[in-house]
């Protein structure tokens, strides 16, 4: 190579069994894996870093985090029980002379404590709907994506046709038929709100079901569910957390709109969809009892989309 000669004043030689292992442990060694003078990082270490940039996102998880503790701890330590009346302070304004901050209901119950507790309510119920939802979509569109063919299209067109069903009918009937008690409302969402996440696993696991890890674990006999669970479901963490954050205020917006028409939580426990109702009822003479719930349920499902986007920037690939 007269080019190389000229350039380099040597002549090409062909390395060594010994060059090459030598060769190869340098530069495996950590610190010739550093970038801009930073070791190598993994995707969540560096999704944590963005998402702690990300100060809309952080601000919204602390309150958050503040709110339910909150509706967790708050009942316990206030000195009024969400279910006793005050005779003597029916329907009272917020004050900060008496033991009722956010003021009373028409029944002279404490509003903060009944705000606090309907929070923990509605929150339980986003959590878990959000989680069977979550979990039913997942092994169904995971299902559908990587089998494929007439297995994919019925289980899909079971979906389109669960589209079609109006859940207020669904939530209607299981009301008439068997009241309205809490793990109904959680069963009631959860039968219509798994169905986006299903129609998102599937899109991704038919994008994952062609790589080579996939047709690796196929050719060595890995049967079809161990490749499901634990070669597609892992690499779909992502999606599935970033679509979580956005489910859950979505639930916990369906079950303040069932408990406002009255087909959801029952007295005496409340959520605030139940309080939105009684104050809406009464908002010309007792606004606080419609301000105060609407702006708990508004915060929490800003912070929870607020969370979402955040989660969603720092798990794109393309912002590494």
């Amino acid at each position: 190579m007269p080019g190389w000669t000229r350039r380099y004043g040597t002549e090409p030689r062909m390395l060594k069994s010994n060059e090459i292992n030598d060769l190869v442990t340098k530069l495996t060694e950590p610190s010739m894996l550093q970038v801009d003078g930073e070791a190598g990082r993994s995707l969540w270490s560096d999704a944590r870093r963005r998402f702690i940039r990300n100060k809309a996102a952080v601000f919204s998880l602390v309150l958050l985090t503040f709110i339910a503790l909150a509706c967790v701890v708050g009942p316990w330590v206030l000195p009024h029980a969400f279910d006793s009346a005050d005779w003597d302070a029916m329907s009272s304004p917020p004050s900060l002379k008496n033991s009722h901050f956010w003021g009373t209901d028409e029944a002279g119950r404490d509003l903060l404590v009944r705000c606090l507790v309907g929070g923990r309510v509605s929150l339980t119920v986003g959590l878990l709907a959000t989680l069977a939802s979550v979990s039913i979509g997942i092994v169904w569109g995971a299902t559908a994506g990587f089998i494929g063919g007439k297995v994919d299209a019925l289980m899909m067109r079971i979906v389109d046709m669960m589209y079609a069903i109006p859940y207020l009918l669904i939530a209607i009937l299981l009301v008439t038929i068997l009241g309205r008690e809490f793990y109904l409302v959680v069963l009631t969402i959860t039968a219509f709100s798994w169905m986006d996440m299903a129609r998102v696993v599937r899109g991704q696991t038919l994008s994952l079901r062609s790589t080579e890890y996939v047709e690796a674990a196929r050719a060595m006999g890995v049967s079809t569910s161990r490749i499901i669970f634990a070669h597609i479901v892992p690499n779909l963490l992502g999606v599935v957390v970033i679509y979580t954050t956005v489910t859950v205020p979505g639930v916990i917006l369906t079950e303040s709109v069932l408990s406002f028409l009255g087909l959801g939580i029952q007295e005496p426990m409340t959520s605030w969809g139940v309080l939105i109702e009684d104050g809406a009822s009464v908002m010309e003479v007792s606004l606080w009892m419609l301000l105060f719930p609407a702006g708990l349920l508004s915060a929490s499902l800003y912070c929870f989309n607020f969370i979402g986007d955040g989660m969603r920037d720092a798990l794109d690939p393309k912002e590494r």
